[in-house]
């Protein structure tokens, strides 16, 4: 069948234009031709040319022999270096090259392992004198920094193996219905933590939406149907990165230097060093294919035809063995150092070996699938206009109760198979011999320049797109919903934090969600890269805030208040890796004093707020490192630090609690520029740690080389005044001194202070502070000294989460305290005493339905303890029922005093 790409031409030099693998793939194979861009080819003629500078030293290595295919691959590369090269190159060189793809034979003689030969073997090719082409010392020079044969071959593979990303699935999913498989290993989700697999993920979406509405699948459970995801999610992994590698090579210009090194070795390693991982998961490819072809085969009820079909498919089909021994061989020739266009072209041949198994399994599949008399025939048509959806063959209506369908995805494919295919045989039981020719067509059918793959793709696309399945739409990575019972703990948590705050006299601020980049701009150091930026509406350029705190201090600087005692529980936005407990989006719940005060006055009492939350909030241990920043400078300064590295330091220090110090130590060598020795002295303090005053006391020693830094004597009096505070505020052994801490955030400047879970949840730091007495004056001048806390409530919202479950308790999402139970469909009297309910402040619901037992059972499950029931005998008699859910116990009630009698049980208070 004609190729897509037949009869067409690929300009090489146009502006703005880019060289695709494909593109590079059709002229390989002779189906497009090639031609330069008009205004490229003359931009090389007005260039200057320079006399030619004779041959460079011919390179020793043993000839590279090439694939016709191959040769012409790697000349459409070398011709695209030649046209985008900032080098002076002659226009009769581009030409040459444009007249040798033209050539009917003889390209697999080229040599491109050395450039003067390969020069050679072009003048041979086109009976012309390598003296008259004038090939000058930089045009040398692109041929060998440009890896053409590489580069070409890199272009085929990855075209090849493009093309079968869709097509893996489909087969799969055919043999899925087949072999009835259990495809329970298709049911993931984005997690939106980052731990999830996004290919994985997206594979088994794609499977599901092909699969969406079989009958067949699910009943029988193999592992090359369960590795589904993980082999297929890999290929498209490491196909994406060697594809972006290629496109690179393609497209990237050749600079040329005076000094030409005839050496690209590095280059060289990458290209190895990127179709490795393809290669691996090419092997995975095949032994899963493999094995969901003998699935295919073992499903055949008839034992006789069972044995004769995998007899043929034996026959016919490459065994694990060798594709095994292939593999080996590539890896044998990556480590022996050969030549990458060797190892590249190995891989390719092994990519060809396993579209042939592909072609096997969807061959096996398809005539497993015909053979079966259960499953509904769909008619053969592969037009996009008419139902493709198991539309039934004239003469099967009676039977369709008995027959069982494929899902929509893969009975198209399934038709698209059998109506584009070039065998004049059909698949039976009958005739399995043309089992052989069926596998070689469709092994045709999946290569790139086959037409009736390119219409596979586009239907194979249009049905995942199209999504049957309803793909539900999943969460930013980063973020999460909450639902009934998790907002349950949430609102109990903030009415604690709430109260907490409250009985300290702090007054609540809101502020905007978003603010001026200007604002947010410096004042978290190198955390600043985590600030989401908004898209320029033409206005005022802004970000989403980082914290609350920077608006906090906007919002005294703006409004000159120079005191104020504030708490806030807002959301905060943090372009973060997404981890366990770590988001891109959540709240923050920050407490903070601004003004004047004594010394240590507002740092105690932020810190008693903090162990207050944390113990009314019933986590469970945790312990509040604390260190000065003042100690910590001066700690640098004693160690040989220059003032000016302070900062990058201490954001190297701050990662203590998640790496050892010995890679802090080569970061900071490494990478801040300190030398061993200073590393070596600053590990020696930061590894100090323990009791408060005890820490305190040893710093504060004879002859201790803080004493005789200014800074350091100020945090080290400032800390035993707020130490001896919370000794007598009965919160002190919740604290550790701690010389690591560090708080990479730049505005900090005296006490720091960070709380860590010691539970068996691990969800890291779940609050932190510190003073920051220059931050509002960076935005009005004026010094506003202030202090505060912020709790990572996410963290300890998880941390609850998991209590309630290892508690094993029921989590009430409301707070009803009575259902009225309607046994009719009477909605006005269900609003007439529910009314009478609310309007007695009783957290009141109402059900209308006649089955009294569904009432009890939706009180039961949302935890209401009483319920009212009325039905025509209660409405006749004007006494209702009062039943009490836990007990088990039922009242009459007259209808006029239901809720007196509901205030007097709810309250608490005796009914006698």
């Amino acid at each position: 069948m004609a190729s897509p790409w037949a009869n067409s031409t690929v300009t090489v030099g146009g502006k703005g234009s880019s060289l695709s693998p494909s593109a590079v793939y059709a002229v390989s194979h002779g189906v497009s031709s090639v031609s330069i861009d008009p205004a490229a080819l003359a931009k090389l003629s007005q260039s200057k040319r320079p006399s030619p500078t004779g041959r460079i030293q011919d390179d020793p290595s043993t000839p590279m022999s090439l694939t016709a295919e191959e040769s012409r691959a790697a000349l459409v590369v070398l011709l695209n270096k030649l046209v985008l090269s900032d080098a002076a190159v002659r226009p009769g060189l581009p030409s040459l090259i444009v007249d040798t793809l033209n050539l009917a034979s003889g390209l697999e003689r080229l040599d491109f392992c050395s450039a003067p030969r390969f020069w050679d073997s072009m003048a041979m090719l086109n009976a012309r004198n390598l003296d008259e082409i004038q090939v000058g010392r930089e045009e040398f020079g692109i041929f060998v920094t440009s890896c053409a044969a590489s580069v070409g071959v890199c272009a085929i593979l990855d075209c090849c193996a493009s093309a079968l990303v869709k097509v893996v699935d489909a087969v799969a999913a055919l043999s899925c219905e087949a072999a009835r498989a259990d495809v329970s290993a298709l049911d993931l989700f984005g997690s939106g933590d980052g731990f999830s697999m996004k290919d994985e993920t997206d594979v088994a979406s794609d499977m599901k939406t092909l699969l969406f509405g079989s009958k067949l699948v699910g009943q029988n459970d193999s592992s090359p149907f369960s590795e589904i995801p993980t082999v297929n999610g890999s290929f498209r992994e490491a196909l994406r990165l060697f594809h972006g590698r290629t496109r690179v090579e393609l497209n990237s210009s050749v600079k040329v230097k005076k000094s030409i090194v005839i050496a690209n070795h590095g280059k060289e390693k990458a290209f190895i060093a990127s179709v490795l991982p393809l290669a691996m998961s090419i092997q995975s490819l095949c032994e899963s294919s493999f094995g969901r072809a003998k699935s295919s085969i073992n499903i055949i009820s008839d034992s006789s035809l069972r044995s004769r079909v995998s007899e043929v498919f034996e026959k016919a089909c490459s065994n694990l063995d060798d594709l095994r021994d292939q593999f080996h061989s590539v890896t044998e020739k990556a480590a022996s150092g050969s030549n990458s266009a060797h190892v590249l072209h190995s891989v390719y041949d092994f990519l060809v070996k396993f579209r042939n198994v592909l072609a096997w399994e969807a061959v096996l599949a398809l005539f497993s699938l015909e053979i079966d008399d259960s499953i509904e025939r769909a008619q053969v048509d592969s037009s996009k206009d008419n139902k493709l959806n198991g539309d039934l063959v004239k003469g099967e209506k009676s039977d369709k109760k008995k027959k069982k369908n494929l899902g929509k995805g893969t009975s198209i494919i399934r038709q698209l198979l059998k109506g584009s295919a070039l065998c004049s045989s059909e698949l039976s039981a009958e005739n399995i011999s043309v089992l052989v020719d069926w596998a070689s067509d469709l092994s045709k059918y999946f290569d790139p320049m086959d037409a009736r793959l390119d219409n596979l793709l586009t239907r194979v696309k249009e049905i995942v797109e199209t999504n049957e399945v309803r793909r539900l739409p999943k969460n930013p990575k980063g973020t999460r919903d909450f639902g009934k019972e998790q907002m349950a703990i949430r609102e109990r948590a903030f009415s604690i934090i709430t109260g907490v705050f409250k009985m300290h006299g702090a007054v609540a601020l809101d502020t905007p969600v978003f603010e001026l980049r200007e604002t947010l701009m410096g004042k978290y150091g190198e955390d600043s890269k985590l600030i989401y930026d908004l898209a320029d509406q033409g206005g005022e350029l802004c970000s989403l805030r980082y914290d609350l705190t920077v608006p906090f201090a906007r919002y005294l600087a703006m409004n000159n208040i120079n005191a104020l005692k504030r708490y806030q529980i807002a959301k905060v936005y943090r372009r973060d890796k997404p981890s366990n407990g770590r988001y891109r989006e959540f709240y923050q719940c920050d407490f903070d004093i601004a003004g004047q005060y004594e010394t240590m006055e507002p740092d105690f009492e932020v810190i008693k707020v903090l162990t207050e939350l944390l113990d009314q909030l019933d986590i469970g241990s945790y312990e509040i490192k604390l260190n000065h920043r003042k100690l910590l400078d001066g700690m640098l300064e004693i160690c040989g630090v220059s003032s000016e590295k302070f900062r990058t330091v201490c954001s190297s220090i701050d990662k203590l609690d998640k790496q050892p110090f010995e890679q802090i130590k080569k970061e900071l060598v490494e990478e801040k520029g300190l030398s061993t020795e200073i590393a070596d002295k600053i590990g020696t303090f930061v590894k100090r740690r323990g009791p408060p005053l005890e820490i305190l006391s040893e710093l504060k020693e004879e002859g201790s080389q803080f004493l005789e830094n200014t800074g350091s004597v100020v945090a080290l009096n400032e800390l035993e005044i707020l130490f001896k505070t919370l000794e007598k505020a009965n919160c002190l052994n919740r604290v550790v001194f701690d010389l690591s801490l560090a708080r990479g955030l730049d505005y900090y400047t005296g006490v720091i202070y960070e709380a860590v879970f010691k539970g068996a949840t691990q969800v890291g730091s779940i609050a932190a502070g510190g003073r920051y007495d220059n931050l509002v004056g960076m935005f009005s001048g004026k010094q506003v000294p202030a202090v505060g806390v912020s709790l990572g409530i996410e963290r300890v919202f998880t941390i609850m989460e998991q209590l309630e479950k290892d508690r094993n308790q029921v989590i009430r999402a409301n707070e009803t305290q009575v259902l009225v139970a309607i046994l009719s469909k009477d909605l006005t009297l269900a609003a007439e005493i529910a009314s009478e309910l609310w309007n007695a402040k009783i957290k009141a619901e109402f059900g209308l339905t006649k089955r009294v037992m569904n009432h009890i059972t939706r009180a039961k499950e949302s935890g209401i303890p009483w319920m009212v029931l009325v039905g025509e005998s209660e409405i006749s008699s004007g006494i209702y029922k009062l039943k009490n859910i836990e007990a088990n116990q039922e009242e009459e009630i007259p209808k006029e005093r239901i809720v007196e009698e509901l205030c007097i049980r709810l309250s608490g208070r005796s009914t006698k």
